[in-house]
């Protein structure tokens, strides 16, 4: 491979990816928990004996009723969403200066997503960067909320809160210590799991430049120069960063990531109770970017990750993203 290319490759992803910040566009919030919910109901247990009574017309009825029981059911389960901010509160524009791929910028999507506030995205090259040149910080995420810019994630997510709920009491919004570690968590922690898994392999990593190089701000060039020399490029990075992180097996490290964030919800349907707060948005906007990829896949099918991640896409619900 031609060095230049490579470093070139290298160099887009480590700012894409790994850069102080991918949204799957692809939303299946409850699809997956419908199935199973219809699959569990409409199949009931039945000893042989039992069940050669059974006509195709109750057999039919008995699935006319389990998919009204799974329907009932679903609606007891649409989670509450926040209410958007009233009109006079609404910062009037907006402006998120992103990478797709990178997973803070989806944290601060994340949380707009969340509290409905319409913003608009600048796709950051990561080679150029002409778009923040007129910036002194060189990073992503930069959120410029009527004119005032705002940097990193978790200051962005920390400013924007606190004009949501800058009626809110002390009572009401409690210093709350459990909140805070598991964002640190997610900062310091989960955010080091995503390299190493979606790079693992040779294929692993050409899948997850196929959506970078597809969303992200590139020319035509760059494009396929970036996508095929990047994915070689980062298979090796990665192996790197498992040295730098202690990462022995990628996808064991992401299991157990993962368990951990269930183990904390300790049967609550989010960390904040009723609802999501900071943190569940936090890990939710993290993991957006790799769940329908291979990595984000075999997660949800090797932990129990799944059942909250679907009770975020549903509460989250649609981009709250301006078109143009």
């Amino acid at each position: 491979m031609n060095r230049a290319a490579y470093n070139l490759a290298s160099l887009a992803l480590s700012r894409s990816f790994l850069s102080g910040g991918h949204s799957a566009a692809v939303f299946r919030p409850r699809l997956l928990l419908t199935a199973r919910l219809f699959s569990s109901a409409a199949a009931p247990s039945m000893s042989p004996a039992s069940s050669k009574w059974l006509t195709p017309s109750i057999a039919v009825a008995g699935g006319i009723i389990a998919g009204a029981g799974v329907a009932t059911y679903l609606e007891e389960q649409v989670y509450a969403k926040e209410m958007p901010m009233s009109p006079e509160k609404m910062p009037k524009e907006v402006v998120l200066y992103q990478y797709e791929a990178c997973p803070f910028c989806n944290k601060v999507k994340a949380f707009m997503d969340y509290y409905d506030v319409p913003y608009k995205i600048v796709e950051v090259n990561p080679l150029s960067k002409k778009e923040i040149k007129w910036s002194d910080y060189k990073k992503v995420p930069i959120l410029m909320v009527d004119g005032q810019q705002m940097n990193d994630s978790s200051a962005i997510i920390d400013k924007l809160d606190s004009m949501i709920n800058s009626e809110k009491s002390a009572k009401e919004v409690p210093d709350n210590d459990e909140e805070k570690q598991w964002r640190s968590w997610v900062d310091n922690h989960l955010v080091h799991m995503l390299s190493p898994n979606i790079y693992r392999t040779t294929s692993e990593a050409l899948e997850s430049f196929d959506y970078i190089t597809s969303n992200g701000n590139f020319s035509f060039t760059e494009k396929y120069t970036v996508k095929y020399a990047g994915a070689a490029a980062m298979y090796f990075v990665s192996k790197n960063l498992k040295k730098k992180y202690n990462i022995t097996d990628e996808r064991a490290s992401l299991y157990e990531a993962a368990e951990q964030w269930v183990n904390a919800l300790n049967g609550r349907e989010f960390l904040g109770g009723a609802k999501p707060n900071l943190a569940d948005l936090a890990v939710f906007g993290v993991l957006r970017p790799i769940r329908y990829l291979r990595s984000g896949i075999d997660m949800v099918e090797n932990t129990q990750i799944g059942d909250w991640y679907a009770r975020m896409e549903s509460v989250v619900g649609e981009s709250s993203r301006i078109v143009t």
